[in-house]
């Protein structure tokens, strides 16, 4: 069964494929059709549902996942939040990393939590929604060379490492994406 999944970020489709295994997960840029909406929510959920209606549009005879997720920063005021993939200037992974270490720098308040919120939409519009969240800490400086995004400077609760120091199933049975979409995949009368 094929997933038409509304993201182009590399990370999150190699992170769909492994935990909708079976699956095949398809790109939403391999439909003509598709124009990235404006992410103009004021939560994850509310944006993750405008990415996966514009993708249900696009693709209206499949089945389409579409998340949103980010880092939330409690000793920033929940910075980045709902703009972790745009914290700074740049918006690459490096920029908004350094960005988040200097807004930290001299802050002893380091815990964070990643959130992740997922939807599915059906063909004949049935619709699930379902949130995950991984709580840890930010670290000071960058370790690992697995994951995205954040990766590098997160330490997980009950870890000495970063997501970026575990391999993929280790991170994949912990991460907030790991548990939104396993909540997908279990959802009664869900026809995956």
């Amino acid at each position: 069964m094929k997933i038409v999944f509304a993201s182009g970020n590399c990370g999150k489709l190699r992170e769909a494929s492994e935990i909708f295994e079976g699956f095949e997960i398809v790109p939403i840029s391999a439909f003509s059709a598709w124009n990235a909406p404006d992410e103009n929510g004021s939560t994850f959920l509310q944006n993750a549902v405008i990415k996966a209606e514009a993708a249900a549009k696009a693709a209206p005879d499949s089945v389409v996942l579409a998340d949103d997720s980010g880092l939330v920063v409690p000793a920033l005021d929940g910075a980045p939040g709902i703009f972790s993939a745009r914290f700074s200037k740049e918006g690459t992974d490096a920029a908004n990393r350094e960005k988040l270490l200097a807004e930290l720098s001299g802050k002893s308040e380091r815990s964070a939590y990643f959130v992740c919120a997922a939807v599915l939409i059906f063909p004949d519009k049935t619709v699930f929604a379902a949130e995950g969240r991984c709580c840890g800490r930010i670290i000071e400086s960058c370790r690992g060379e697995n994951g995205f995004g954040y990766d590098p400077l997160f330490v997980p609760e009950g870890f000495d490492k970063t997501l970026a120091e575990l391999s993929e199933d280790e991170k994949n049975a912990i991460s907030h994406r790991g548990r939104a979409f396993r909540k997908l995949l279990t959802f009664k009368g869900s026809s995956l």
